[in-house]
């Protein structure tokens, strides 16, 4: 148990793990779970509040006035922290990037957007030419000249803090498989903290599955040098023997033009989910991972024998923003 570093509840957990009956029958391949931590709660769940359970135990520790974080305009991360403000009756600023070229003004306004101003987080546009961390930092440079205390969650809140709550949600797998009957794990691999954490967990708890990510930002080996880095700074953190570099698995074939812009596979998998299973992806990471994970069933990378679980990060609530892809 990682409560020892400082955790907060902010979620409901254990997530349920369900069999996609429809679709496995459809592809009459290895048998497909999922994993609900589109169910996990706080601003109506995703991955994110297993990251913020402990980063707003850091952030309770340090006694500031004002949480900063960065993300893309439709950004779940920036949501879920300004949910987690929120109840924790804490300030919050989200500093918003626009990643897409052409994007209607229901992308910047609807979704994520407005929910984050229901939790009354203030927001600010990164400017198109400057990089958004850069940006963060001038900002909180500006507000702590004021005295106000300020402290920065990464984008994704992945960071070695962040990454415990996915060492936790092995634990939570492999207590639920304890006859081991998953052989893969499947999840999206973006700001890489969900997918560090996973790998961490794997060998922290000797759990056997074999992770592998569906990148939806970066190429194949810098996503994995990203990755790597964020296992090592856990590992650190923890006290946990560090995983071989070949354990970190990320393919890229699925990302399209860049982070963000949809897919004509993402939508296609979107829907079989949303028709077979009753079940709403996102567009922007579990609709890619799962556009990857029947690709890769339908090229024969799995035995039929396989039983593969894929992680639901959450995120349907920037479907509406994204409409006009549909």
């Amino acid at each position: 148990m990682l409560d020892k570093f400082g955790r907060i509840k902010l979620g409901h957990f254990p997530t349920p793990i369900e069999f996609l009956k429809n679709i496995s029958e459809d592809l009459d391949g290895p048998e497909i779970y999922i994993k609900r931590d589109d169910c996990t709660g706080l601003a109506s769940g995703g991955n994110k509040t297993r990251k913020l359970e402990f980063l707003m135990s850091d952030v309770l520790q340090n006694n500031v006035n004002l949480v900063v974080t960065v993300g893309a305009v439709q950004s779940n991360h920036a949501r879920q922290t300004a949910a987690a403000c929120a109840i924790l009756g804490i300030k919050c600023l989200i500093i918003l990037e626009q990643r897409l070229e052409k994007a209607p003004d229901s992308y910047m306004k609807s979704g994520n957007v407005f929910l984050n101003k229901l939790f009354g987080a203030e927001i600010l546009f990164c400017p198109k030419d400057l990089n958004v961390d850069e940006y963060a930092k001038k900002i909180i440079q500006e507000k702590e000249k004021g005295n106000i205390k300020c402290y920065f969650i990464p984008v994704g809140g992945s960071n070695y803090i962040g990454e415990l709550g996915y060492i936790e949600c092995i634990r939570e797998i492999a207590e639920y498989d304890k006859n081991k009957i998953f052989t893969h794990i499947i999840l999206a691999s973006g700001s890489g903290g969900t997918h560090s954490g996973s790998i961490v967990g794997k060998k922290y708890y000797d759990y056997k599955a074999k992770i592998l990510g569906i990148s939806v930002k970066d190429n194949k080996l810098n996503q994995e040098n990203k990755v790597y880095n964020l296992v090592q700074s856990a590992c650190k953190f923890i006290s946990c023997p560090v995983p071989d570099r070949g354990d970190v698995i990320v393919f890229d074939d699925y990302v399209g033009e860049g982070y963000g812009v949809p897919t004509e596979g993402m939508k296609k998998a979107l829907k079989i989910m949303a028709q077979r299973e009753a079940i709403l992806l996102d567009p922007v990471y579990s609709g890619k991972a799962f556009d990857g994970l029947l690709d890769l069933i339908r090229k024969n990378y799995f035995d039929k024998s396989d039983k593969i679980l894929f992680i639901h990060t959450g995120g349907s609530f920037s479907l509406p923003a994204y409409e006009w892809a549909f």
